[in-house]
């Protein structure tokens, strides 16, 4: 499990610092609170003070290159206890209440609903104060201990789903909702993709106005935070693409992803897609630019450096730029494919999901789930990116991300179970070949970069060493040649000499 931010952080301040230290003070720039809320009073974190500048350096070498320096004087304030013993006490009296004083209603679907949420607001109870802590400690660690606890309950919800019939599963869905459980016909986007329709005289462009539905943000908005939660350009560009690719590929399945060209490259990759990335790559410049130092807030002794510290709370309590490098080796290349992969299968379980449950596009089931792949994507890919990254420390893949890709793998196979004939439509020959011609270039490529060029640098490398090595031994031969020479020729010069003298 990846340890908190806050715990691998260095801390380095030189003497020079000190003025500008004082100014931060004053506008609320700096933190006292600790990095990562502790379980207990007893053992919060004591205060931490400023290191010297050789203790420092020392930091900053055991420290990755691409983590921000922190600073973070560890006051540990009664918002950053879990505070086990009052959630214990709140809920024994809750269910005391429950249990004594109220009447319990002779209706059995009414109690088996009551009990379901009681039991599940139990298991959040537990979770908020007991669970790990992960990565992220903003804006408060309970905060991602809860939705930690969501994730079991929605993957558990899953499985429930998945072992029951495709009937029976769709009519429960009248438990949570009476709406439910009625097929619902699918909106098609394609039809007339004229862009300026002259037989409307009234508005040419209608075709435009009926595609900017509710939609459109909600693209930029889910590309954006896509972004942060990814953190490179090119990854997003390559998700993105492929999606679209995969809507026309799929669309003889789902009549929602017939969309007109203009729709798919113009409104959705350049527009909304685009316009998220790049507003995300922006904001992942100023995050990695923003200086991380943190002071209580009592101790700021402005009103505005108050308000301004509020505000920083919900940003992160520290920074690491994600250099994902497929290309440096295999494992690296494998793990950015496979994050790549569940991405878009998350992308189309979302659009599967609510045609094999009939729930239609707007409904709030719909909405919640969104909201829940946006709380905990952004802790699976960082507790992912951890263990790619630094597996010697990291010796096991974070808890979240577990749970997000069996999340996803479930999801696909309730798809797949209750309804086998879309899935099972046959895809048109030419996208057939398209994908298998893209497959065996990927995989192409994977041989020549992995294999065969290390395969043959290897062999260059091993040649040269040995040519090296001979010219070496042959150089230290006729050096050793010409000194043994030259000692007979002074050998038998001496020995003429005295002849001579004799």
């Amino acid at each position: 499990m990846a340890k908190p931010e806050s715990k691998k952080s260095g801390v380095v301040l030189g003497a020079g610092r000190s003025a500008a230290v004082e100014e931060q003070v004053n506008n609320g720039s700096l933190d006292l609170s600790p990095s990562g809320g502790a379980h207990d009073p007893a053992t919060a974190a004591p205060t931490t003070k400023p290191k010297s500048g050789k203790q420092g350096s020392r930091e900053n070498v055991s420290r990755r290159s691409t983590e921000c320096e922190v600073f973070d004087d560890g006051t540990n304030t009664f918002f950053w206890r879990a505070h086990t013993v009052t959630v214990l006490f709140i809920l024994t009296c809750a269910l005391v209440y429950v249990t004594l004083l109220e009447e319990t209603p002779h209706d059995t679907a009414y109690n088996t609903k009551r009990g379901i949420v009681a039991s599940i607001l139990v298991f959040l109870c537990f979770g908020v104060t007991q669970a790990k802590d992960g990565p992220f400690t903003r804006p408060h660690p309970a905060y991602w201990r809860f939705w930690m606890c969501v994730t079991v309950v929605y993957e558990l919800f899953l499985i429930f789903i998945l072992f029951q019939t495709v009937h029976d599963g769709r009519q429960f869905m009248k438990y949570i909702d009476p709406k439910l459980g009625v097929a619902l016909p699918e909106r098609d986007y394609g039809g007339n993709c004229l862009i300026y329709d002259p037989g409307n005289t009234t508005d040419p462009y209608h075709n435009i106005w009926d595609k900017l539905d509710g939609f459109v943000p909600a693209h930029f908005l889910g590309w954006y935070i896509k972004t942060l939660m990814i953190r490179d350009w090119w990854m997003c560009m390559i998700i993105s693409v492929m999606f679209e690719f995969l809507e026309y590929s799929l669309e003889h399945q789902l009549p929602n992803f017939s969309e007109c060209w203009w729709d798919h490259w113009i409104m959705d990759v350049l527009v909304c897609n685009g316009l998220g990335i790049y507003c995300g790559m922006k904001t992942l410049g100023w995050l990695s630019m923003k200086p991380y130092q943190w002071q209580g807030l009592w101790n700021i002794p402005t009103y505005k450096g108050k308000i301004k510290r509020i505000a920083f709370q919900f940003t992160p309590y520290s920074w690491v730029k994600f250099e994902w490098k497929p290309a440096s080796n295999l494992r690296r290349w494998l793990a950015v494919c496979g994050i790549i992969f569940m991405f878009l299968l998350a992308e189309l379980n979302t659009f599967y999901l609510k045609f094999v449950l009939w729930m239609p596009p707007e409904h709030y089931l719909v909405l919640m789930r969104l909201i829940f792949f946006v709380n905990v994507g952004g802790v699976a890919m960082r507790e992912i990116y951890d263990f790619m990254d630094d597996p010697k420390f990291h010796k096991k893949l974070g808890q979240q991300a577990w749970l997000v890709a069996a999340i996803t793998v479930t999801e696909f196979l309730i798809v797949v179970k209750y309804d086998p004939n879309t899935i099972m439509l046959p895809i048109p020959f030419f996208v057939t070949q398209c994908w298998i011609l893209g497959i065996i270039l990927i995989l192409t490529w994977t041989l020549w970069r992995f294999f065969i060029r290390d395969i043959t640098l290897r062999y260059k490398e091993t040649r040269r060493r040995k040519q090296e090595g001979t010219g070496d031994w042959d150089r230290t031969l006729g050096n050793g040649s010409g000194t043994a020479a030259t000692g007979r020729s002074k050998l038998n010069g001496t020995e003429s000499v005295r002849h001579r003298k004799s």
